[in-house]
């Protein structure tokens, strides 16, 4: 042992030459291990550049892992928000239609109410028009006849002699000069003039007696004009009041049908955006499906990244040790 060392002291101070040196067995041996030495080094910093490669993937990987998985649960809150938006707008949306619903209901009802009154009065003014175009009518004849008489009729002596307006009727009656019917529509109105002469009477001092109407057979003739008057007055205040509630029913009608058509407008419009809302949500809903699957599996690799990357660590740090 002492003489291996003395050999190799002799070998490190250079005391043998390169040749002898050589051919030593010792020497042999000390060149194998300053080989091995070298290989061992060498690939140690093979070892360390390939782990060193494999530390910065590692690192690479798991910093693009981790701005997926972010950048993926920004897109999902982004993607939530849309849908939660749209079942807000969906919501307001058909609370508004229920409502414009409603309103469009309640209009048509008003309308056809309208028209239903409408037509009532209008059916009133024609029999009210009608009934009165007759009396005029009749009241009109008999002043032609009477006028005819007192220019030289028979009947005209009579006449002066009968007692009230009614008698005089009758003589011209007999003489065939108008008929029945109109002689007793001529009475009723008569009566129903002295009606009313009686109320205002009642009423009003100065109002003239209701026996001026009953017995004025000697001028039957003023009278007749009075009633066609009075007829003719409550012909063109009928006319009047039809041609009122007319131009008041084409304003409410026109008024009606502006909010029905509004109304129409809006609900269109609502069903447009429902429809809308429910198309956006429903792809917002899509791409939320992917992006959390997308999430879930980005966060599976960066957990296996994460195992694969310590056992190779690991692994690396015993060798060398």
């Amino acid at each position: 042992m002492k003489t291996v060392c003395r050999a190799a002291a002799v070998l490190a101070l250079g005391a043998a030459s390169a040749e002898a040196a050589a051919a030593s067995p010792i020497g042999k041996v000390l060149q194998l291990l300053s080989n091995l030495e070298q290989k061992i080094l060498r690939e140690g910093e093979a070892s360390q550049k390939v782990y060193g490669e494999f530390a910065e993937w590692c690192e690479d990987k798991s910093r693009q892992l981790g701005f997926e998985i972010k950048t993926g649960k920004e897109q999902a809150q982004d993607l939530e928000a849309v849908v939660n938006q749209q079942i807000a707008k969906d919501v307001a949306l058909n609370e508004k239609l229920d409502k414009l619903s409603g309103e469009e209901s309640a209009n048509e009802k008003e309308l056809a109410k309208a028209v239903a009154i409408r037509k009532e009065e209008n059916k009133d003014f024609v029999a009210a028009e009608k009934e009165l175009l007759q009396t005029v009518n009749t009241i009109k004849r008999a002043i032609k006849i009477v006028e005819k008489e007192m220019k030289g009729g028979a009947s005209m002596l009579q006449m002066h002699s009968a007692s009230s307006m009614a008698e005089a009727l009758g003589v011209l009656v007999q003489a065939s000069k108008i008929s029945v019917a109109d002689a007793d529509d001529l009475t009723s109105l008569i009566q129903q003039r002295a009606s009313a002469a009686s109320a205002d009477e009642d009423g009003d001092p100065g109002a003239p007696a209701a026996a001026a109407y009953e017995n004025k057979s000697g001028n039957i003739l003023q009278t007749l004009t009075d009633l066609l008057d009075d007829a003719e007055a409550q012909l063109d205040a009928l006319r009047k009041k039809e041609t009122e509630n007319k131009n008041a029913f084409q304003l409410a009608e026109q008024a009606l049908k502006n909010e029905l058509k509004h109304a129409a407008k809006q609900i269109t419009e609502a069903k447009t955006g429902i429809a809308a809302a429910a198309e956006i949500k429903s792809k917002a809903e899509g791409e939320l499906v992917v992006v959390k699957k997308d999430i879930k599996a980005d966060q599976m690799s960066l957990g296996d990244l994460h195992h694969e990357c310590m056992t190779r660590a690991e692994d690396f740090e015993s060798e060398t040790k």
